[in-house]
């Protein structure tokens, strides 16, 4: 018998949003990306674009700032359809996109950063 996954869906990632979608705003994700639901972000201080995570970085994409709401495939260009929660809101950490090798310090740096900006990311959500 065959196994059938299913891909995470927006349900199993946000848990909790604010009403008259005051949790999300339209991004601008920059170039050179394929990312998927639930990827962590971080904005760009040149130019306030997003793109995925990266701890290692002194762009500004080091610090996590928001969650993807949607998968959004900008590998030709900058897309700017993509929506994010960006405050006031719980996430699944299971459902969160981290980068490849992250550590489990840099995972937790991360996640209160998040905490900061009002996304709390619950165990078990």
């Amino acid at each position: 018998m065959s196994v059938i996954t299913n891909e995470l869906t927006l349900g199993d990632l946000l848990k909790y949003e604010e009403e008259s979608l005051y949790s999300r705003d339209q991004v601008t994700v920059a170039a050179g990306q394929n990312l998927s639901l639930g990827t962590v972000l971080g904005r760009v201080d040149a130019n306030g674009k997003v793109k995925a995570l990266d701890p290692a970085a002194t762009d500004g994409t080091q610090i996590a700032t928001a969650v993807l709401l949607q998968s959004v495939d900008a590998t030709t260009g900058d897309k700017s359809s993509g929506i994010a929660v960006t405050r006031q809101s719980i996430v699944a950490h299971h459902a969160l996109v981290w980068p490849v090798n992250i550590t489990a310090e840099e995972k937790a740096t991360a996640t209160a950063q998040l905490e900061v900006v009002g996304i709390l990311v619950r165990q078990g959500a």
